[in-house]
């Protein structure tokens, strides 16, 4: 049997908690990223409405704030992650150029340069060769891609995509505070608001946690503690300007 083709092993050789497809880490790499886009609307947005509901008891302030920062917050996500994933978009495809022009120009070397990669991982001389050469047979830019760059040329992420995504996400944490804080009466909002927020971010957390198999508690623990720290501090802030006479 070939040690190397998974789908030749039996069921129970391959481990069910593994990500061993390049699509579900993908997924996985997605659904995270949404997690924490969804606890960052969560947290922010919460921030600003709670420190604006110590300052007044007002629903228009709350309700311009609170948009304000959804609507700021949403866009500078997805420009972030516009720049951020163009970047690595753009220096991963100038690289697969580079590797696929060397291979059309230097064959041989560049035969020469996989077996050699595959020795450095411990097979024999003859292995990897073999290996180099029926790689290269099947899909010599795949090949090199992997073996020397760690890249997959389908894998590469679009900046639209992820913009969108992250816009999505923040959004969709941010509207929670937002109801908790103008839905509620006045005399138990914040109270609510912070409620409210507090359980979402454990839930994230926890979340985030499970996805990539660290301790749920823990970090559940982690966003709470940070979250809270924040709602109080811009609702001190809040209240001193609000008593101050200031706002």
């Amino acid at each position: 049997m070939d040690s190397a083709d998974n789908s030749a092993l039996p069921p129970d050789s391959q481990h069910a908690n593994e990500p061993h497809n390049n699509d579900i880490v993908h997924r996985l790499n997605w659904l995270r990223a949404g997690v924490l886009g969804a606890n960052d609307g969560i947290v922010s947005v919460a921030a600003i409405v709670v420190g604006v509901a110590g300052a007044t008891s007002e629903h228009g302030p709350i309700l311009a704030a609170g948009a304000a920062g959804l609507v700021g917050g949403a866009v500078s996500m997805a420009l972030g992650e516009y720049v951020s994933v163009s970047s690595q978009s753009d220096s991963q495809k100038a690289l697969i150029e580079k590797e696929r022009r060397e291979l059309a120009e230097e064959p041989e070397e560049e035969l020469l340069e996989l077996a050699a990669i595959y020795r450095s991982k411990g097979l024999s001389e003859e292995t990897a060769w073999n290996v180099a050469r029926e790689l290269t047979e099947h899909d010599a830019l795949a090949a090199h891609l992997s073996a020397e760059l760690n890249i997959d040329e389908q894998d590469i992420v679009s900046p639209w995509h992820a913009a969108f995504a992250s816009a999505i996400a923040f959004t969709l944490g941010a509207v929670l505070p937002m109801l908790a804080i103008l839905l509620p009466p006045e005399n138990i909002r914040v109270a609510v608001t912070f409620g409210a927020v507090l359980l979402a971010l454990a839930v994230t957390g926890a979340v985030g946690a499970w996805i990539g198999g660290g301790s749920k508690t823990r970090a559940g623990a982690r966003v709470v503690v940070g979250g809270g720290l924040a709602l109080a501090a811009t609702f001190t802030i809040g209240n001193l300007l609000g008593a101050s006479g200031i706002v």
